[in-house]
């Protein structure tokens, strides 16, 4: 049962405008959420079974759309602004989001997170991939080879599919989204307005 009063992250990391979430949730949480959860699904799996491609390279006119709109926002946010396009869909998308389970179970999620998609988005190093997650792992103080141990058991897997059973449940769509009780915020650009809601219920 998630409460009405409690923020729950559902994230995956392969979403393209997750970037923008990944270098400002921390702060945003840390600023201004006493309750969250962090939930990390398949999104992809959530999609194929909606027949839904959001970004396919035969739609080339809304791609450099999302590019670009990715690039302003950045540039609204003052974070970091990429320099587009970067490697996308990710090859190895089910074990960045593994790994992201097992460091959500142990805490430090969040730095996973930040420091993934900026290697990702800003050095062109694929989420996923072993160079990326060699020097993520490495910034975050993770051994690379343990936590892929980790990363892979049964029960990590088990959540991991649990998350996104439940995501499909809770009538998530796509990521990020953010739930307060029974309602869902989707899109990095209602981050804002989960908050503010989440912040509501809890006056």
């Amino acid at each position: 049962l998630i409460m009405s009063n409690t923020l729950v992250c559902w994230l995956s990391i392969g979403s393209t405008y997750t970037y923008l979430t990944s270098q400002r949730l921390r702060t945003a949480l840390n600023q201004q959420v006493k309750d969250f959860i962090i939930k990390p699904f398949n999104i992809r799996k959530i999609m194929i079974d909606m027949e839904n491609i959001p970004f396919p390279r035969s739609k080339s006119e809304k791609v450099e759309y999302m590019w670009k709109d990715i690039q302003r926002r950045a540039l609204k946010y003052e974070i970091l602004i990429p320099e587009t396009p970067v490697p996308y869909p990710l090859k190895n998308f089910d074990l960045s989001n593994l790994i992201g389970v097992l460091a959500a179970r142990e805490g430090w999620y969040l730095d996973y997170f930040e420091t993934t998609y900026q290697l990702w988005f800003i050095n062109h190093l694929e989420a996923g991939s072993e160079e990326n997650l060699k020097q993520t792992l490495l910034r975050v103080g993770k051994d690379f080879d343990e936590t892929l141990k980790k990363a892979n058991s049964g029960s990590v897997i088990d959540e991991y599919e649990q998350n996104t059973s439940e995501a499909k449940k809770n009538k998530i769509f796509g990521a990020p989204s953010f739930q307060v009780g029974g309602d869902i915020f989707w899109g990095d650009d209602r981050l804002e307005d989960a908050i503010e809601y989440c912040k509501f219920n809890n006056d």
